[in-house]
């Protein structure tokens, strides 16, 4: 998803003083400094650092897209280079566990209907709970 690009009400607010103020007179002077050519700079200056960093910004979610486009494809890779090394040295194979892979006489295997957790190894948070599940005994409501 785009990072939202920034608006500065406070731009648009000052353009259309600016605007106002120019039908005044283009070289308003009110003092203290206080110029209209100063105050369209300083405007200008304002657009061209948001349009710098709405641009930083679209950088970035491209180079994000990339990142993420180039993490998809290491992925895959990683997934090839293993199945590579099981169909050249086997799944058995040292090779194969030296790769990452979890070698086919390492690897566990559960009988049909047996859990993971068996009950006496079941942890002590999963205390025998009734139906409503807050541990408390359903009350009889009518």
């Amino acid at each position: 998803m785009a990072r939202r690009k920034r608006t500065s009400v406070v731009l648009e607010k000052a353009e259309r003083r600016a605007a106002g103020m120019n039908s005044i007179d283009p070289n308003l002077d009110v003092g203290n400094g206080l110029t209209l050519p100063n105050f369209s700079n300083l405007i200008e200056t304002m657009r061209s650092k948001e349009n710098a960093y709405n641009t930083a910004l679209s950088n970035l979610d491209k180079l994000y897209s990339e990142m993420l486009q180039t993490e998809c494809e290491l992925a895959d890779m990683i997934e090839h280079m293993l199945i590579g090394v099981a169909s050249r040295f086997g799944k058995s194979s040292v090779e194969y566990g030296m790769a990452g892979g979890v070698r086919k006489n390492q690897r566990s295997k559960k009988l049909r209907g047996e859990s993971s957790i068996s009950s006496s190894q079941q942890p002590s948070f999963m205390a025998n709970v009734d139906g409503n599940g807050n541990g408390k005994k359903p009350t009889a409501t009518s």
